[in-house]
């Protein structure tokens, strides 16, 4: 495994060679039918979606068949991993990053160095401005075809970003009950979507987001619009075993959660909070902002061969940015 990089510094605003492109903006009318909403989001990324060994959305607009679109939309509970923080500076602002690290062991390509699936996922990312009478209910960073939301933003009141919690009882064991008609679990994606467009207030998002029932083990990072409204929800299936909340008082400005329990220490092999804690502690309270937490995600391993986006979130102003990543070699695999 590589050395840790250097903290990365001046890498805002993202370019190559650690960005293959902006992420297109998209508006979605909830207003309309579920089978209208999404018609240009599929049309315009219709061959991508064609090329893909897997999966996904309206099959009606696509012609991809039902099956492989609902096996891309159960992606989540079994094949994500991810770095999520959220900060807080001195005035009280509230900053949300994520990596997006997807397609672990779905198939190494030796000559380019890099995993199959993350870079048939990368032509796929878009930005959703979700609307209802023309007005903005919550903005998201999507993989056309995928239903659920993994990165989103309701303007002023909260933003949420969803990582995999490895465990024994996984997100397997969910999919098999579903599938033998236990359904009192939710699909995560679809949780957090629910909560996008329905919660009213940080604390809402918070109490939906620890009391459902779900498919999967998760982390549930979430964003305030004020001081100390960041915090780390740790999700069984069933119930929430800890709410790991930023504490001024205690000198906890930020949260960073990778698929790890912050409670216990990484897998040795895939110890990308060290790293991105070390950098953020580098930074200090003092300098955080989308820039500087930017550079956190940008520095080696954090961002790696899987890292397929990072979006960057400011709850007061209703920001949300997305890039499409890449890691120059040399680059850890994950």
């Amino acid at each position: 495994y590589l050395q840790l990089e250097d903290c990365g510094s001046g890498m805002y605003p993202p370019k190559i060679p650690t960005v293959k492109g902006n992420v297109t903006w998209y508006t979605v009318n909830l207003d309309l039918a579920p089978s209208e909403r999404w018609t240009q989001v599929i049309k315009d990324k219709n061959t991508e979606l064609i090329t893909m060994e897997l999966p996904l959305i309206v099959a009606a607009v696509s012609g991809i068949p039902l099956g492989e679109i609902m096996l891309f939309n159960i992606f989540y509970e079994v094949f994500t991993v991810c770095t999520s923080v959220v900060a807080e500076d001195f005035n009280g602002n509230i900053y949300h990053a994520q990596n997006l690290d997807f397609g672990l062991f779905m198939g190494w390509d030796r000559q380019n160095k890099t995993w199959t699936l993350t870079e048939k996922l990368k032509p796929l990312v878009v930005n959703v401005n979700f609307q209802r009478g023309n007005k903005t209910v919550f903005k998201s960073t999507n993989l056309a075809g995928y239903v659920g939301m993994l990165t989103g933003i309701r303007p002023g009141e909260f933003s949420l970003t969803m990582n995999e919690r490895f465990n024994v009882d996984g997100g397997y064991v969910g999919i098999l009950e579903w599938i033998l008609g236990r359904r009192d679990g939710m699909w995560m994606g679809f949780l957090t979507r629910k909560v996008l467009e329905n919660a009213t207030s940080y604390e809402d998002a918070k109490d939906q987001l620890s009391q459902a029932k779900l498919l999967a083990p998760a982390y549930f990072i979430l964003g305030g619009n004020r001081t100390g409204q960041g915090c780390v929800i740790t999700r069984t299936r069933i119930n929430t075993l800890d709410i790991w909340e930023l504490d001024m008082k205690l000198g906890r400005w930020y949260v960073l959660e990778t698929n790890y329990d912050h409670w216990e220490k990484p897998m040795i092999f895939d110890d990308r909070r060290t790293p991105a804690m070390k950098c953020m502690n580098q930074t200090t309270q003092a300098n955080i902002s989308l820039a500087s937490v930017y550079d956190v995600l940008s520095t080696k391993p954090v961002l790696n061969k899987l890292t397929t986006y990072t979006s960057l979130m400011e709850v007061s102003t209703g920001t949300l940015e997305s890039y499409i990543r890449d890691c120059p070699n040399p680059c850890t695999p994950w």
